[in-house]
């Protein structure tokens, strides 16, 4: 697909002016501040705010490098430690954090990337606080396995980490020194996560006020080791002027929307799902159902071709069977209004019946699930597809299907970015799975669910999400919060199993407790 000179639509396609007029559900997230991941950009708004409302740079400084040296005390025996500082006041952390360390008898010794005399600002002011030695920074300085504080580069890192620092670093991995990293291990990028030539993984990491998006991208996860966001004095009321647009997925941002049993329910007032299947692959829409099922929709209604009506017959007894020739045999299902929430894509083949299924789907304007075969059907003709949007619709690919459908986004290094960029431009919210699953809105907003295990790795989990993610929308959860919800869900009940051997079915038999534990959560 190309874009035009702005990069925000397709040639020869209009903007899409109509997802502005899509009307939020009230059963849409609800944003916690706590739960709020800032960019490099917005935690330096957030500083600037404290700085402005009367908390001196130097006393943030403080508090941060305090807060490190409190972490390595509380987390490691005392021992010889080593301080790596950079030029910046990631460095200047560090400083403080060898000040401390050395109060509490630590033996410490800090090694600087440049000369001293160039420090400035706050940095300057730490460094002068040191009354220690400062040596130049050498591959001498991890003579001894020492414990390593990483001080050398925040998040906003602009360019690859090259000379002694990148040499340092390579030994920290190549040697498995344990670490304790400031802000970030450095090379990590706070925004997108991507790694600038080299990055140290860590054992800890202390980061300050909130989290940043590259904390909990792969790369982040992998390199993090356990993440501790410090309180250092930045007043909370900083985020009302920066209103932050991504979170981190938790029960506390949809929980409210769960559907509490009520006296009056019948299977009606709980939603019908109603699930397009295929002929080779018919273990996938079950999987589905069951995950509807168990997520709360009071019925699912599996559409199958002729050819393999006696398979879907013959399974889970509680799934209801209707065949389905045709999207146009689809769409007359659909003239029945009780079938409020629809799933299309697991099992279903990539081919004119799916197509034409999604597509009387998309028409009816009620809750809509795509997947899968679904996302593949359309990646020639995409701009069908988001035409076609006009309603609470939720796309879930993996990365090979994200591809297909936007070729042209996957050269952005950011998940969240991508994932927002694909939103807006189909008018759809987007679950682009994966570790670091991102769930992203046309308006913008966007949530990282790292709740999960790598169990998930297993055939038949994506269709049991894709189910999770139905049912909850049948039951009148909007798209955003029907895939934040989902995907915790998902994990969780990944975790639950919490063994090796997990297959898709087991993830089924978990949902209950998944729901009843988000229910409970705070």
């Amino acid at each position: 697909m190309i874009l035009d000179v702005a990069g925000s639509s397709p040639v020869g396609r209009p903007n899409r002016s109509h997802v502005t007029a899509i009307e939020p559900s009230v059963r849409d997230l609800k944003p916690r501040d706590e739960l709020a991941l800032l960019t490099c950009a917005e935690m330096a708004r957030a500083d600037a705010a404290a700085i402005a409302g009367g908390v001196p740079g130097i006393d943030l400084m403080e508090a941060a490098g305090r807060t490190v040296a409190a972490a390595v005390a509380a987390h490691h025996a005392r021992q010889p430690v080593v301080v790596l500082c950079g030029p910046g006041n990631n460095g200047g952390d560090g400083f403080v954090a060898a000040r401390h360390l050395a109060a509490w008898r630590w033996p410490v010794r800090l090694g600087l990337l440049g000369e001293r005399s160039a420090l400035k600002g706050d940095a300057a002011w730490a460094a002068g606080s040191w009354r220690g030695e400062v040596a130049p920074l050498s591959l001498d300085l991890l003579d001894g396995r020492p414990l390593v504080i990483d001080a050398l580069f925040g998040a906003g890192l602009a360019r690859p980490i090259e000379g002694i620092a990148g040499q340092l670093i390579d030994r920290l991995n190549d040697e498995a020194l344990t670490t304790v990293a400031v802000d970030v291990p450095s090379g990590l990028h706070g925004d997108s996560g991507e790694i600038m030539g080299r990055a140290p993984i860590a054992a800890r990491t202390v980061t300050f006020f909130r989290a940043k998006p590259g904390h909990y991208s792969l790369e982040g996860l992998r390199r993090c080791g356990a993440l501790e966001v410090a309180d250092i004095g930045i007043p909370p009321s900083v985020l009302q002027e920066i209103v932050p647009r991504l979170w981190l997925n938790a029960p506390a941002l949809w929980q409210s929307h769960l559907r509490r049993p009520d006296r009056g329910d019948h299977k009606y007032t709980r939603g019908h799902a109603t699930i397009l299947a295929g002929e080779v692959a018919t273990g996938a829409a079950r999987l589905s159902a069951l995950g509807a099922r168990r997520a709360g929709a009071g019925l699912v209604t599996i559409a199958t071709p002729p050819a393999v009506l006696a398979v879907y017959q013959a399974a889970e007894p509680g799934n209801l069977v209707t065949l389905c020739e045709d999207g146009g045999a689809f769409g007359r299902l659909l003239e029945d209004e009780r079938r409020n929430a629809i799933l299309i894509g697991p099992g279903s083949g990539v081919g004119e019946r799916t197509r034409s299924a999604a597509l009387a789907a998309l028409a009816t304007r009620r809750a809509v699930v795509l997947d899968a075969d679904a996302i593949t059907v359309f990646s020639h003709a995409p701009a069908e597809l988001f035409a076609a949007i006009q309603g609470p619709v939720l796309l879930t690919p993996h990365e090979g299907e994200f591809r297909r459908l936007f070729p042209d986004l996957t050269g952005i290094a950011a998940k969240v970015e991508r994932a927002r960029q694909a939103a807006q431009r189909s008018g759809a919210v987007v679950l682009l799975k994966g570790p670091d699953t991102v769930i992203a809105s046309p308006d913008g907003r966007a949530v990282i669910n790292v709740h999960a295990s790598p169990g998930l790795a297993t055939a038949g989990a994506g269709d049991v999400l894709a189910g999770i993610a139905v049912g909850l929308m049948a039951q009148g959860l909007s798209p955003f919060a029907a895939a934040a919800a989902a995907a915790w869900l998902h994990g969780d009940c990944a975790l639950r199993f919490g063994r090796p051997g997990l297959i898709a079915e087991d993830l089924v038999c978990h949902i209950p407790e998944a729901l009843q534990a988000a229910q409970a959560t705070n």
